[in-house]
């Protein structure tokens, strides 16, 4: 059988060494630098020849310099005679870019899952895409994972006999009854429409959530702005106690600042999809990893394995 060589690039070096250590393999090293006119130079320092190679690569700012460097590594691994190049995106930064919403614009989320396989890409591992279409814009075989088994786990310490999960629009709404049923608890959700970047409006909530502890669940928390108005309303309709959870912790903008001045969040809980570095850390945040469920779907595709059966009942 082929052998397992991961690589990864400068976005999240600690999450691809904790995919390697489950694993029980070594990160192959990378050397990524920049010539004097800026120009990216990439180059893979071990033998991948005949290999089954995993790049991981999450799209986090810098996005298009994280962009680049992976469609190099691609490309290098390809020409280094790689048997399967398989890119691992925990986060598809242009999944939110889906449609033409507007005149004359570039749906972005298409072109990059393009120019994946033109660099050499054989299949995608990605995990909760802002939007569930765009799992079709991949023309090479891509597993879409997600991390509501990983929070369910952690929601299972809790005294869960009086808690609702909430959704802050009715897009998420499905992911959020699918968390739900796993917690075992009803769902509700909210009517949302986004006036701004960073302003939303939220003018009902569907659902009884009065005197219940609430698990506010979404794909990612960017500027916080969804979330800030979302936990409004329910304090309007006696909420007891508020739980925060979703799955890329961005927090960009002033999202830290507008989370850590709502004092009734008993807690925040996100994945380590994106790094997030120590003067994000709020007190009350708790970041979980999702490097075991990651690995266990490369060992998965590996040994032609069932992935789809890891979200039945999580290991």
């Amino acid at each position: 059988m082929r052998e397992i060589t991961i690589f990864s690039g400068t976005a999240h070096q600690d999450l691809a060494k904790e995919i390697s250590e489950y694993l029980d393999l070594p990160l192959r090293p990378t050397t990524i630098q920049h010539f004097s006119n800026d120009c990216l130079y990439v180059q893979m320092n071990e033998n991948c020849r005949e290999s089954d190679v995993y790049i991981v690569q999450p799209l986090v700012t810098p996005v298009q310099e994280h962009l680049m460097q992976l469609l190099f590594m691609l490309d290098a691994a390809r020409g280094a005679s790689a048997a399967r190049l398989t890119a691992v995106i925990p986060y598809y930064a242009y999944a939110r870019s889906d449609k033409k919403d507007a005149p004359r614009i570039s749906i972005a989320g298409r072109l990059v899952a393009d120019l994946l396989q033109t660099a050499g890409a054989n299949r995608i591992i990605t995990m909760t895409l802002h939007a569930p279409q765009v799992h079709g814009f991949f023309s090479v075989p891509a597993d879409h994972l997600n991390a509501l088994n990983v929070l369910a786990n952690h929601f299972h310490t809790k005294d869960l006999s009086n808690a609702i999960v909430v959704s802050p629009d009715l897009g998420n709404a499905k992911a959020a009854s699918q968390f739900a049923r796993l917690l075992d608890v009803p769902v509700a959700a909210g009517s949302k429409k986004r006036v701004a970047d960073d302003k939303v409006i939220i003018d009902t909530i569907v659902g009884d959530v009065e005197g219940r502890d609430a698990i506010v669940i979404d794909d990612e928390i960017a500027n916080g702005g969804t979330i800030v108005e979302i936990l409004e309303r329910l304090r309007e309709r006696g909420v007891r106690k508020i739980y925060v959870a979703c799955t890329h912790g961005l927090f960009t903008g002033k999202a830290i600042e507008r989370l850590g001045a709502q004092p009734d969040i008993e807690e925040i809980v996100t994945t380590n999809t994106v790094p997030i570095p120590q003067d994000k850390l709020l007190p009350n945040m708790k970041v979980l990893s999702i490097a075991p469920l990651i690995a266990e779907t490369i060992r998965r595709n590996h040994n032609g394995e069932s992935v789809s059966s890891l979200f039945e009942v999580y290991p």
